[in-house]
């Protein structure tokens, strides 16, 4: 099977667009991210966009599916290697700090700015954003409840309790970071998400003892 240059050239050209646009959408804000803003950023005319986004809410809603790319590559696949149960929450959380600590965005987490940003914007792109986020958080409920089945959490546990603290840790984590001492953030979120789970864990040895 061959496979068509211009394609692959403009998927490239798409994906690389779109990285800069997720870029963007952190320091300017989503609804401010506009395809004139992101041709100028690139050096390219607006006209080439055109091309792949016919106006700029097609753009922002592809920025938003390619944030969603970037966390499952740079957060949720690396967890998914680690052992099913608590270590794998834990992996999570981790990978997620890990991801807010190397400064990725320069604006902060793309999906904590945008949530805030269109909590009250109806619209299609709010309705993608809220669709997200649902599915994240059932992720989250998933993970938690196969730590139940795996004996490595009581099984009385809460798990919609348990993984909405798990994303509040991380979404405080986002937020302090950008305006108070980014160390103290990252180190209590991590703390936090570890004494809970060492708690509840009839197993603690799975966990570290602390931070390293």
């Amino acid at each position: 099977m061959t496979v068509d240059g211009r394609v692959a050239r403009g998927d490239r050209t798409r994906g690389a667009a779109l990285d800069v646009a997720v870029v963007l959408a952190t320091e300017v804000g989503l609804h401010g991210l506009s395809l004139a803003q992101l041709a100028d950023t690139l050096g390219v005319s607006k006209s080439g966009l055109f091309a792949h986004w016919r106006s700029k809410e097609a753009l922002q809603l592809a920025t938003v599916d390619r944030a969603v790319e970037q966390w499952q590559e740079r957060i949720i696949d690396p967890a998914l290697r680690a052992p099913r149960g608590v270590q794998r929450l834990w992996a999570l959380h981790q990978a997620r700090i890990d991801f807010y600590a190397a400064r990725v965005l320069p604006g902060g987490c793309f999906f904590a700015s945008t949530d805030f940003e269109y909590n009250a914007r109806p619209g299609p792109v709010r309705d993608r954003l809220a669709e997200v986020f649902g599915r994240w958080t059932a992720f989250l409920e998933h993970l938690v409840g196969e730590a139940v089945a795996a004996g490595e959490l009581p099984a009385d546990t809460d798990v919609p309790q348990l993984a909405y603290e798990i994303d509040a840790l991380g979404i405080t984590a986002a937020l302090r970071s950008r305006l108070l001492d980014p160390d103290t953030a990252y180190r209590h979120a991590r703390q936090g998400l570890l004494h809970r789970l060492r708690a509840l864990c009839p197993d603690p040895t799975l966990l570290p003892e602390g931070l390293s």
